[in-house]
């Protein structure tokens, strides 16, 4: 069963944050320049070293504001009211059908810099195909979103299992309800590996302004 970031168990995890800075990806990255903490970044490197031949990594977002996070809940929320009705009855299964996409703030791994959304690009830059594109909802794709989606191509198969392959190697786990949403060190990360506490929380203006 998957286990959403709005479970308690995610925000159960404690967190050990020694205040590691933000750094800025590179332009092999691609053209965003997310920024995304020094470890990370690192194991993004790695990830990109194992690829294939012609193919590379597009980071499309990385850290992400408080202000954002909140903008992009509120926005999905009524998404989701409006695709369940009465739902608004039921803030727990609102906060729950919501965080299949976007997480509370105090879990979110893109507001700890723990997190990048990305995709695989041939040598040109051009998306391959990786069944949606970033940032589907699960209304949009009718699930295809989701990682282990089976109503995609077979060459989406092929490249989400590249994905997993190379950044799960490099110490990344997947939001199985998003394909293209990797991060290290958050809560989630943590509960997912069974490590004892995050390396991240949310971040303060000192650690953006680095």
């Amino acid at each position: 069963m998957t286990i959403l970031l709005s479970d308690p168990r995610v925000s159960a995890i404690p967190v050990e944050d020694e205040g590691e800075p933000l750094v800025e990806l590179t332009e092999p990255f691609g053209p965003a320049r997310a920024r995304v903490r020094v470890s990370l970044a690192q194991r993004l490197l790695l990830a990109r070293d194992r690829l294939p031949d012609g193919i590379g990594l597009r980071v499309v977002e990385g850290h992400r504001s408080i202000a954002d996070q909140r903008a992009i809940i509120a926005r999905y929320a009524a998404e989701v009211s409006a695709a369940h009705p009465g739902i608004d009855h039921d803030l727990a299964e609102l906060e729950r059908l919501t965080s299949r996409f976007v997480a509370p703030v105090g879990v979110a791994p893109h507001v700890a810099g723990a997190a990048v959304d990305l995709t695989l690009v041939d040598r040109d830059g051009r998306d391959l195909d990786l069944g949606t594109p970033i940032d589907a909802t699960p209304e949009q794709s009718d699930g295809a979103c989701y990682f282990a989606a089976r109503d995609i191509s077979a060459n989406a198969r092929v490249h989400r299992a590249l994905l997993a392959d190379v950044l799960g190697s490099a110490g990344l786990v997947n939001y199985p309800t998003e394909w293209w949403h990797w991060s290290y060190g958050d809560r989630y990360w943590a509960l997912t590996t069974g490590a004892p506490a995050a390396l991240y929380g949310p971040i303060g203006a000192h650690l953006v302004a680095a």
